[in-house]
């Protein structure tokens, strides 16, 4: 018995020794290269929503999305890329691996030209997904009736509002629409550009000490030195680390503009789930409620107390849409999500080298991510029930409560606690 427990000891301390070796942490993840895209990653192409039970009566829908998948925001990311990939061919330091880099980034800039930022076909595709699911699900809503819509000033938030609603036109052209799109919309769609808290909040770089605690001993820059080579002048660690990150940019958002993702071909799978857990951070710091900070949630109140007010109406009958749609950011998801503390989408902790298992953008907000509160009103009672939905997929909206299906009058109270206590009075 004696060295039975002697034998498993020492198997425990060989795998502890090795792990630690190979410089492995107990927070390593393990995510698939699809799942390391984060929120560059296209929406999931098999969804199946549920089914409400036959007691329940659909009778409102309001629906909070972001644009589909698009071509990179901006060209900075790449032309960085370019840059140093020209540099290091300059030096004679830049290998095989880096030249097919090279031509990569140089074909993501043609294809993007006069197109950064803008929704793409998949992006439409994604948008016409969810409108004819919505449509199928709940048909009772579509058969005639109001659709209200808003979109941000952005226009692959204009375009995704558009597709959204051709696609319900298209089955059912009985419908009346009423499209709304602007910066008058900002204050819901877009508050991180004009909140004053938010934007002291950036201004005074509140999230960066955390991050940079993480990200200067996280970010791996070997990837990096596979295409630059080990002897390209980096200038210093932080200048490469942030080099690494812009690599990672380039080559997770392929799949989001219809190209073939390339993110094995660059990274193995953990310094893929290392870099992105970079990138994850950072938007978790910025975009949620942390120990931090709580105005990056915050910014959503305005967006709460839009969805109570219009709910609300809808059950009392002044609100003659059937369905409000919005459509904003991955910057106006989250905050939501967030504020709510829907499930996989809040995580309060003082180690942030723990959030990569508990707050995963590619969750919370892949490409036409969106957040559904589905109006039933039950069929013997007449009382009125909500069930929210994260990607087309129930979630629980009360903490510790395992509840779907939740009075509206209970969901109400929660989200109008979950308000700044500015708000509620």
């Amino acid at each position: 018995m004696k060295k039975k427990i002697q034998s498993i000891f020492f198997a425990i301390a060989a795998i502890i020794w090795a792990s630690a070796a190979i410089g492995q942490s107990p927070m390593d993840t393990k995510y698939s290269f699809s799942d390391c895209q984060g929120s560059l990653k296209p929406y999931p192409v098999e969804v199946q929503n549920a089914n409400a039970p036959d007691s329940l009566i659909p009778v409102y829908i309001s629906h909070v999305g972001r644009h589909g998948a698009r071509y990179p925001a901006s060209s900075a990311n790449c032309l960085k890329m370019r840059d140093a990939l020209r540099h290091a061919d300059s030096l004679g330091t830049i290998t095989p691996l880096g030249r097919k880099l090279l031509d990569l980034t140089d074909d993501v800039i043609a294809a993007s030209h006069n197109r950064w930022g803008a929704l793409d076909s998949l992006g439409q595709a994604e948008q016409r997904a969810i409108a004819s699911r919505m449509f199928a699900t709940f048909p009772e809503l579509f058969k005639s009736g109001l659709v209200n819509a808003i979109s941000s000033y952005s226009p692959r938030s204009m375009m995704s509002m558009f597709s959204f609603v051709h696609q319900l036109d298209r089955l059912n052209n009985k419908l009346t629409f009423v499209t709304s799109t602007g910066r008058l919309n900002s204050p819901l769609m877009r508050p991180f550009d004009i909140d004053q808290d938010y934007l002291e909040f950036r201004r005074d770089d509140v999230w960066k000490p955390a991050y940079t605690e993480y990200f200067e001993s996280a970010c791996p820059i070997t990837a990096l030195n596979r295409v630059l080579g080990h002897d390209y002048p980096y200038g210093d660690t932080d200048k490469a680390r942030d080099l690494a990150l812009t690599e990672y940019y380039v080559v997770a958002g392929l799949e989001a503009m219809e190209m073939e993702s390339q993110m094995q071909t660059y990274f193995t799978v953990e310094e893929a789930n290392a870099l992105w857990s970079c990138f994850n951070l950072r938007q978790y710091l910025q975009r949620t409620a942390t120990t931090v900070s709580a105005v990056p949630a915050d910014i959503a109140s305005q967006l709460v107390m839009d969805i109570i007010t219009k709910t609300d109406a809808a059950i009392g009958g002044s609100n003659p849409a059937v369905v409000d749609l919005r459509f904003g950011h991955a910057e106006t998801v989250m905050p939501l999500a967030s504020l709510l503390r829907l499930p996989g989408c809040y995580y309060m902790t003082n180690y942030f080298d723990t959030v990569a298992q508990h707050w995963k953008d590619f969750y919370v907000v892949p490409m036409a991510a969106n957040v559904q509160f589905i109006v039933f009103k039950a069929a013997k009672s007449g009382r009125y029930y909500v069930r929210t939905d994260l990607n087309e997929q129930p979630v629980t909206l009360l903490p510790n409560d395992k509840r779907i299906y939740v009075p509206w009058t209970e969901a109400r109270n929660y989200m109008m606690r979950c308000l700044p206590l500015i708000m509620q009075e």
